[in-house]
């Protein structure tokens, strides 16, 4: 019965103020805990309180909206489908249009010397003014540079290397492809030419490299190789990695690999992809 009673007494002095100021550190404790507590309330209270505020003015903006269609509607009836509502013009800041061109200027000086000295190969070295094929001799700079011809609107640049991969890219090359670069650099930059212009050049040209890779992925976990072989097919690992292959290679291929059986309706490669 004691024993009882010291035990429900020794519960209660926690709640007594006199065991804290006793035991100053515990005193601190509990004074840090009491404001990180409080700051935590104050903190979701004022979030709730702002976005109480954003919630009202947009419930503002809704009912006069829905107060402006219905005065249109009353004041032109049937006729509203052929009304057009003025247009807000927001000026163009001269700074930003200045800086918009000195980019483009930079993009035309760059893929003008592309041209003149390395014009289908993969790189330019610019001091030596050579061309240089670091990824197998598949135009990857070419390729790479698609999107933002089209993008800066360059309509002559674009065309004329959209010929040069019809006419003269050829992935039937017995060289040993990196699987990472030549997905990243060429299936992805043909894939976003293909989503910007829709012209089937680009996504046949996606679908061609794409098979010649797909077999790097044929291993027991289905985890890709790393290398292959484009015009024979033989995939295998780096020495340099000990036989092993690179986890964040297979990752980010599965993008591109996706994406291309999401615009070909062809299931296969995004199975290959997602396997590993």
């Amino acid at each position: 019965m004691a024993r009882t009673s010291r035990s429900s007494v020794s519960k209660w002095r926690y709640c007594q103020p006199s065991y804290y100021l006793k035991r100053p550190q515990r005193l601190a404790l509990l004074f840090i805990a009491f404001v990180c507590c409080s700051l935590f309330v104050w903190d979701r209270q004022t979030l709730t309180r702002e976005h109480e505020v954003e919630v009202s003015k947009l419930n503002e903006e809704l009912t006069t909206l829905r107060s402006l269609l219905e005065d249109i509607k009353n004041a032109h009836g049937d006729a509203l489908g052929k009304i057009e509502l003025p247009k807000k013009e927001v000026p163009e800041d001269p700074i930003e249009i200045e800086r918009r061109q000195k980019v483009k200027e930079a993009m035309l000086h760059a893929w003008s010397s592309y041209e003149q000295y390395a014009w289908g190969q993969d790189e330019l070295q610019p001091q030596s003014k050579n061309g240089v094929n670091s990824f197998g001799g598949l135009g990857a700079t070419l390729i790479d540079s698609l999107d933002t011809l089209y993008i800066m609107g360059l309509e002559e640049q674009f065309q004329k290397a959209k010929e040069w991969i019809a006419n003269s890219l050829d992935f039937n090359k017995d060289y040993e492809a990196s699987v990472f670069e030549t997905t990243i650099r060429v299936v992805g930059g043909l894939l976003s030419a293909y989503d910007l212009s829709n012209d089937q050049v680009f996504l046949d040209k996606a679908k061609d490299i794409a098979d010649r890779l797909l077999p790097a992925w044929d291993t027991p976990s289905g985890i890709p190789y790393n290398i292959i072989n484009l015009a024979h097919g033989r995939p295998h690992n780096p020495g340099w990695t000990g036989g092993e292959s690179i986890l964040a290679d297979s990752g980010t291929e599965q993008l591109e690999f996706i994406a291309l059986s999401q615009r070909t309706g062809d299931p296969k490669y995004q199975q290959k992809a997602q396997r590993a």
